[in-house]
């Protein structure tokens, strides 16, 4: 699965993004800085915020899911999940490795 989240700061990110993939939450994890337009607090809005990338199994997802809600700054973060339906197999037994290993 690939998994996205947003943080105001690069340093939030590069913090919750170390965090999940040293606990073998995801096998790795890309940052990206983004504009985003936004409605929030019944709020129209603009700014930037660094998106966050990780890739998991299915099986890992709900701990993910738990670890970033837990963790992260704000009240009510988006934590979005898609199924990654074709890759390299190579690629996606280095994921089914990586995230195992911890169980």
């Amino acid at each position: 699965m690939q998994v996205s989240t947003a943080t105001e700061t690069e340093e939030q990110a590069i913090e919750l993004a170390s965090d999940a993939v040293r606990n073998r939450l995801a096998v790795g994890a890309q940052i990206t800085k983004v504009k985003s337009v936004f409605w929030h607090h019944g709020e129209y809005g603009t700014g930037e915020e660094r998106q966050i990338r990780l890739k998991t199994t299915a099986d890992r997802y709900p701990e993910l899911e738990a670890y970033l809600l837990e963790a992260y700054p704000w009240d009510n973060p988006e934590v979005c999940a898609v199924p990654i339906v074709a890759s390299a197999e190579r690629w996606k037994q280095r994921i089914d490795t990586v995230v195992e290993e911890q169980r």
